[in-house]
């Protein structure tokens, strides 16, 4: 029974339903009844958080390739300089 601790697809297999059963019991018992909300709305801020930091910083790339865009390359600039020069 060892020798299948240490394959690779024993390692990165999901627990199945007595394991998650295990789990929960353990929780329960390192936290308690009153304090797994508490433990939860904390990972929900968490997650928010995150998904807000992570949305701020897709807008601001996003802002800056359209302001990129907008903005001539130097070499655009002197070529619309050349063209409005009166003649």
């Amino acid at each position: 029974m060892t020798f299948l601790l240490f394959k690779p697809e024993f390692l990165l297999t999901m627990p199945g339903g007595s394991e998650w059963v295990l789990i929960l019991l353990v929780v329960l018992l390192f936290f308690g009844g009153k304090k797994i909300p508490d433990l939860m709305r904390g990972i929900g801020r968490g997650v928010r958080e995150f998904n807000d930091a992570k949305e701020n910083v897709k807008n601001e790339l996003d802002a800056g390739m359209r302001e990129k865009d907008k903005t001539p390359a130097p070499e655009q600039r002197e070529a619309v300089k050349e063209t409005e020069l009166p003649k």
